[in-house]
């Protein structure tokens, strides 16, 4: 059986190569000058943390919620790159999105937005905790791994597990700081996905870490090793043992 070495080093060499692949296509001058959309679904601490280290980096960001009225006052800060709306508007603003909403609304989102959603890159954020979620979903993280079962409630999607291991406060402390700067471990099955995410992760102001694929996402999902590791990328591998 190949070992979790093994899977970690193909994600991350198919990673590096869709990168390669992205450069070629697109000179990075160009990339700079024209970066790419991002939706938030769930704009609360993380995903409006996130998002508004994107809108610094450049990015034109749509934040959404349940009541995207309440996001005025957040946007109007972020200057005119940042935008409002409603989730399907985020959904239908970019094909890359960051997912931050309670673990537990997991399966309301596929049932609402499944079929917009396909094919699309996805960030996943949440963590599931009894308390908020219910014992069921948390009891399923914990048997069959935080990666495995965000796909099973979001099948057709390009998942790719981020910015889950570190609060909100964090996140904004601790983006673009001195080298070496803050890791953020990254885990997904679609290296395109992987290599996107990577980028963003760059982008927000943090050096990302390829875990391996959706199956070893449970090695950063919370009470494992990999949650709440406030290190910068060397020192998370070495802690993780990772190639």
């Amino acid at each position: 059986m190949p070992t979790f070495v093994d899977s970690s080093r193909r994600i991350l060499l198919r990673t590096i190569s869709a990168l390669a692949v992205a450069a070629a296509l697109r000179p990075w001058d160009a990339l700079a000058q024209a970066k790419s959309p991002i939706g938030v679904i769930g704009s609360g601490k993380i995903g409006g943390t996130v998002g508004a280290l994107w809108v610094k980096a450049g990015h034109p960001v749509m934040f959404s919620s349940r009541h995207p009225e309440e996001l005025a006052g957040m946007v109007a800060g972020l200057g005119p790159l940042a935008k409002s709306g409603t989730v399907a508007e985020a959904i239908g603003f970019s094909d890359t999105l960051l997912l931050a909403v309670p673990y537990g609304a997991l399966p309301q989102i596929e049932r609402d937005y499944g079929a917009a959603l396909k094919g699309k890159i996805v960030l996943d954020a949440g963590n599931a905790s009894a308390g908020r979620d219910g014992a069921a979903i948390a009891d399923e993280v914990e048997r069959d791994g935080i990666g495995i079962v965000s796909q099973r409630y979001l099948p057709g999607v390009r998942l790719v597990r981020a910015f889950n291991t570190l609060n909100y406060a964090i996140l904004s402390r601790e983006a673009n700081r001195a080298p070496p700067r803050l890791a953020i471990p990254i885990a997904g099955d679609d290296a395109a996905a992987v290599a996107a995410a990577a980028q963003l992760v760059s982008a927000a102001g943090f050096d990302p870490v390829v875990v391996g694929n959706l199956a070893d996402a449970r090695r950063i999902q919370r009470g494992n090793p990999g949650y709440g590791l406030a290190v910068g990328a060397v020192e998370f591998k070495q802690k993780m043992s990772l190639p």
